[in-house]
């Protein structure tokens, strides 16, 4: 009797610097995506996902935007595996995060938000060639080719901030508190408050109200 042919499961590289939040999420891929999905490895900064994927030329890597050592889109510029594609997950839901990634080279972006069946089929449909975005973040991919984003003034304010403050600064923006702030990002309280007062001095702003009407300005919230 002939054995019924079994689908190779899509090899994945996780990548994010948080060891915490990788552990959390190859949970929900090896539970949802049994059988479909393999993580084969794991990174936490850019020279460490450059060798994964250069080791394992895995069909997806699972891709987070700000990484110590350039960033999600330094990855992409390094890797040169031809069979695989990239899925950006970020807590970032920033037009300029959705759109510099995509134009980095991914083939989609979703948020942290996104539950692990939705993810593993996210994943399977970019390993297939598919692009994959959430409603609101395809919007924003739109709105660039219209032109109706100005990319660059944004870039140029942007620019003047360390990833790790960006990150903070769309969190404060969005009214979380200090400590909710420190639990997202796995950071103490003090280090957020270190960061929320370089931004302010960055970007010339005085309040966190005042950082919010900024950050809304620019449609980064």
């Amino acid at each position: 009797m002939t054995e019924p042919a079994t689908s190779t499961p899509i090899g994945v590289v996780l990548v994010d610097d948080h060891a915490m939040f990788r552990r959390g999420v190859r949970a929900e891929l090896e539970a949802a995506g049994a059988g479909v999905l393999q993580v084969l490895a794991e990174a936490s900064d850019v020279d460490e996902a450059v060798r994964a994927v250069a080791a394992h030329r895995p069909a997806v890597v699972l891709l987070d935007v700000h990484l110590p050592g350039g960033g999600g889109v330094e990855v992409m510029r390094r890797s040169h595996e031809p069979g695989t594609r990239f899925l950006a997950l970020s807590v970032s839901d920033a037009a300029e995060d959705v759109i510099g990634t995509i134009r980095g080279g991914a083939r989609g972006y979703v948020t942290k938000t996104i539950t692990g069946v939705e993810l593993v089929a996210a994943i399977t449909r970019v390993a297939e060639g598919d692009a994959v975005f959430s409603p609101r973040l395809a919007g924003f991919v739109l709105d660039a080719f219209a032109g109706s984003i100005e990319l660059a003034a944004v870039d140029e304010d942007l620019d003047r901030l360390t990833e790790r403050e960006r990150e903070v600064m769309r969190l404060i923006a969005r009214g979380y508190a200090y400590k909710e702030v420190a639990k997202e990002l796995f950071i103490s309280i003090k280090t957020v408050e270190t960061h929320m007062s370089s931004v302010l001095r960055k970007l010339q702003l005085s309040s966190r109200h005042e950082l919010a009407r900024w950050a809304s300005d620019r449609r980064l919230l």
